[in-house]
């Protein structure tokens, strides 16, 4: 592992745990070099995986473009930094696990919006103004009357189901 204070190839792994979501490996390490300390993770990836984006370009999967959406939609509202890391990996897994060697950039932002729908109405609505492109106020209101709705009807099932 390249150090990133001095640029030697050669680090000692000084500890390993997993992290608190349990879906990566955090490792401190020095560098064999200048002595500095400093943390990696490591994450389990299943397959490369490339992004058809609109136009039909094609790039490969990064999980900290969808990190840097998630983080940015939930920007100060009171979603607790495990449950975004708990997102994404779980957008990465359904990713990987689908067995294409390519995923369009739509079924990503699906997923994402899905994702944020279930932990947070305000970010699910900062996202969609993004990914749907919202031009005008109006495109907001019928979008947050929608997530209304859907959100009464979801209290409604819920209450229904109880004994």
């Amino acid at each position: 592992m390249r150090c990133p204070f001095c640029a030697h190839d050669n680090s000692q792994v000084k500890d390993s745990r997993p992290s608190e979501d349990n879906t990566s490996i955090r490792r401190r390490r020095q560098c064999e070099g200048c002595g500095a300390r400093f943390t990696t993770f490591e994450r389990v990836q299943l397959r490369e995986v490339v992004v058809v984006k609109s136009g039909e370009r094609r790039e490969p999967f990064e999980r900290l473009k969808i990190e840097q959406s998630v983080a940015l939609a939930c920007r100060k509202r009171p979603v607790a930094q495990e449950r975004l890391d708990q997102l994404v990996s779980g957008i990465q897994r359904q990713i990987e696990t689908m067995g294409d060697a390519e995923v369009p950039s739509k079924v990503i932002g699906e997923m994402v919006m899905e994702g944020l729908r279930q932990l947070d109405s305000v970010a699910y609505i900062r996202f969609a103004s993004v990914y749907r492109d919202f031009t005008e106020a109006r495109d907001f209101e019928e979008f947050a009357s929608s997530v209304q709705e859907m959100s009464a009807e979801e209290i409604q099932r819920r209450e229904s189901a109880r004994p």
